[in-house]
């Protein structure tokens, strides 16, 4: 069964989507430019900010699996309200111990809303549509991580560090408002019964596996683009902005392409099997040119070609696994999926600062380059063709 994907019933999904993206990198970039004034030192800065990251690896999939019990709806209201409410929470006083509390309160009430969003665009976009409508999610998604902290340490400096939290417990109350108003109730799909055989197949099928390995490689090595081109820029002797501002440059190019991309995907001019690989290899190049010329100009050329990567991958991953999920189970799929991600995006800066260390960060660079090479032949070889349509998708 599929529902209108009408612009009135998706556009507040994409808002929390935006909401998730700029609180997470949001407050990650006011905590740190403003950690010396508020006693972090950069242990309790790191803890402060994988707090996030832990609750949701941990809830993420919880939280997908209970939208499919009583439905999307009530998660994302309920999670978007749990957000505002720990945002308001660091206005209390904003010491170590409170913005700790608010810092995963936030990520448990995205783990919530997030998977659930997806699971609700899945199921109102209609088989002829999840690329165009995941496309358009990732998008607001990447324009929040672009604009989390640009706005974050903008509303700190002018108006202090309580202003951010202020701004993101208003987004999030506006966001589950319209949620409830607009976006419908989507019935809860009768599901069969499950043995714990049931589960670990479903989990290990292809159509599952390698798209959740695709989102995997690719926010590990966002992950690395995030923490390290800052950090050669700095090593090339360029101003710290100009690291920041090849971060910028990545999102925004994945913010402009994904809807694209999408659309390829819904008029079959493009599939996961061919654009999987294709994005990882643009990545890969990047890194390897990066690694063996070192210079400002390859650090630009490297953003540009994560943010491809990430613009071709992201909608054309999540949409599959959406085109190949049973309704009754979408919820559940989209928190596994998201939970690979996650680990993606922790264990990618991990990894190469484990090899750097022993190596050197050009030798680490290269080595994430020939997983996300590896990990994108896996996905040419081991993805079905996906099926014919059997209607257009319509226009706009």
């Amino acid at each position: 069964m599929t529902y209108s994907s009408s612009a009135r019933s998706v556009a507040p999904l994409y808002l929390a989507g935006f909401t998730t993206a700029f609180g997470a990198h949001g407050v990650a970039g006011v905590l740190g430019v403003e950690s010396a004034d508020l006693g972090l030192s950069l242990l309790k800065l790191g803890l402060v900010l994988a707090l996030y990251d832990v609750a949701e690896v941990i809830l993420k999939p919880i939280f997908g699996a209970l939208s499919d019990r009583i439905g999307a709806r009530p998660v994302i209201v309920g999670g978007l309200a749990a957000f505002s409410a720990a945002s308001l929470l660091a206005l209390l006083a904003p010491t170590p111990l409170v913005l700790a509390l608010a810092r995963l309160g936030q990520g448990a009430a995205a783990s919530a809303f997030s998977p659930a969003s997806s699971a609700a665009v899945a199921r109102l976009a209609g088989k002829e549509r999840l690329g165009r409508s995941f496309g358009r999610y990732g998008a607001w998604k990447s324009l929040g991580y672009v604009l989390g902290p640009i706005i974050g340490v903008g509303l700190a400096y002018v108006w202090g560090i309580e202003a951010l939290y202020l701004a993101l417990a208003l987004l999030a109350a506006v966001a589950a408002v319209w949620v409830l108003a607009s976006v419908p109730a989507l019935p809860v799909v009768p599901r069969p019964r499950y043995t714990v055989a049931d589960l670990v197949r479903q989990t290990t099928e292809r159509g599952f596996l390698v798209p959740t390995l695709l989102l995997a490689t690719t926010t590990a090595i966002l992950g690395v683009a995030v923490g390290f081109l800052p950090l050669l820029a700095t090593r090339f002797g360029l101003n710290p902005m100009v690291g920041a501002g090849a971060v910028a440059l990545l999102a925004l190019v994945s913010t402009l392409l994904q809807p694209l991309i999408g659309r390829m995907r819904d008029e079959r001019r493009i599939t996961t099997r061919a654009g999987g690989p294709a994005g990882l290899a643009l990545a890969a190049a990047g890194l390897i040119l990066l690694a063996l010329f070192p210079n400002a100009v390859t650090l630009f050329v490297c953003a540009v070609t994560i943010g491809l990567m990430l613009g071709v991958v992201t909608p054309l991953a999540f949409a599959h696994l959406a085109d190949v999920t049973p309704e009754e189970r979408m919820g559940r799929t989209m928190g596994n999926a998201e939970l690979g991600r996650e680990i993606g995006d922790a264990g990618g800066p991990l990894v190469v600062g484990a090899i750097a260390t022993v190596a050197s960060l050009p030798v680490a660079l290269m080595s994430l380059a020939a997983a996300g090479l590896a990990s994108g032949a896996l996905s040419r070889f081991a993805l079905q063709e996906e099926p014919a349509r059997t209607s257009s998708p319509a226009d706009d």
